[in-house]
């Protein structure tokens, strides 16, 4: 089976997702390019193609709509987009973190590339920490990826990593308004510009911590985690479901199977389930959907699983967790 992680660096504890190289702490962007496999360019061709004139002879024509964008050391083709798309090079994710890690209190702390080139990424720790409830203890970091085959624009995201399951979740304040820039490629990406709209600051941290605080202090009953989850899988909220998996229950209720094992999750099976910030809170709530996409939830592989939680269908279902999650408490 082809792995979509073409490579990818690290330093500390091996990674959620088992995938990658390690690394000695507080190596120079350099080796980081090297070892995490960004040490290559995207390059740019006109496209052309194949015609046959009216007298049977093949001619080569432009195409000058579009350009293919290829790697400079293999010479893979990546992908085929318009003239005016504005390509991010390997070098720019990384370039993205020196002052961070060389001025601030920033580690980067992982690094790849997914898809054979097609999309890019590296994740840094904050140095800001959190401890909720019986010492749930929690992580910021700050994760900028890139793609160049029109599945992902160049995205900015402050991230959580919590440490007893090595959950993933997006931090972004409750109107929307910080916590993530996107950068269309049909714009230059401009790094300096990014982190000034970020804010690269303490405040959305405090106030998604603010958040998860109040959660931890929302109990539920089995009855409103049954509704939460009927909301985050299926749209819908029609009250009491029963979790007695059954194939009449499969049948009738969409989702039955991921429903009752993130159930069962959140009553003592998931890890850190039984630690005083989950346990019957809305915040175990919401831990459950997280453990479950980046660790549960059928995949082809656990690179595919990174892409899906942190790109993907993985990454929209943890949103829609959180957002179900905040109106418990709203």
């Amino acid at each position: 089976m082809a792995h979509l992680v073409e490579s990818m660096a690290y330093v500390g504890e091996t990674p959620w997702h088992g995938l990658g190289n390690q690394l000695p702490k507080n190596q120079p962007l350099e080796v980081w390019a090297k070892k995490a496999g960004m040490d290559w360019r995207i390059e740019s061709s006109d496209v052309s193609y194949m015609a046959t004139n009216d007298r049977g002879q093949s001619i080569i024509m432009p195409y000058d709509n579009n350009k293919v964008l290829y790697r400079s050391d293999t010479l893979e083709a990546l992908s085929v987009v318009s003239q005016r798309y504005q390509e991010v090079q390997p070098e720019e994710i990384l370039e993205f973190y020196r002052d961070l890690t060389e001025q601030a209190d920033f580690e980067l702390e992982t690094a790849g590339v997914l898809k054979g080139g097609r999309k890019l990424w590296a994740l840094a720790r904050t140095g800001q920490s959190a401890t909720l409830r019986g010492g749930d203890v929690s992580h910021g970091y700050l994760l900028l990826a890139t793609a160049c085959d029109g599945t992902l624009a160049t995205t900015a995201q402050f991230t959580n990593i919590r440490v007893v399951c090595n959950n993933t979740l997006a931090i972004s304040l409750a109107d929307g308004s910080g916590g993530v820039v996107k950068v269309p490629h049909s714009t230059a990406f401009d790094g300096e510009k990014v982190k000034r709209q970020l804010g690269v600051s303490v405040s959305q941290w405090d106030e998604f911590n603010y958040e998860m605080k109040q959660l931890t202090n929302r109990r539920v009953t089995q009855a409103e985690a049954a509704s939460y989850f009927n909301r985050v899988f299926n749209d819908t909220d029609d009250g009491i479901i029963s979790f007695n998996t059954a194939k009449q229950q499969k049948e009738a209720v969409p989702n039955a199977r991921a429903m009752n094992q993130v159930m069962n999750m959140f009553n003592g099976q998931g890890r850190g389930a039984d630690l005083a910030s989950a346990k019957d809170t809305a915040y175990g709530l919401l831990s459950a959907i997280t453990e479950y996409v980046d660790h549960e939830r059928r995949a082809m592989s656990q690179d595919h699983r990174l892409d899906s939680a942190w790109f993907g269908a993985g990454a929209n279902l943890k949103n829609k967790a959180k957002q179900e999650a905040l109106c418990l408490i709203a």
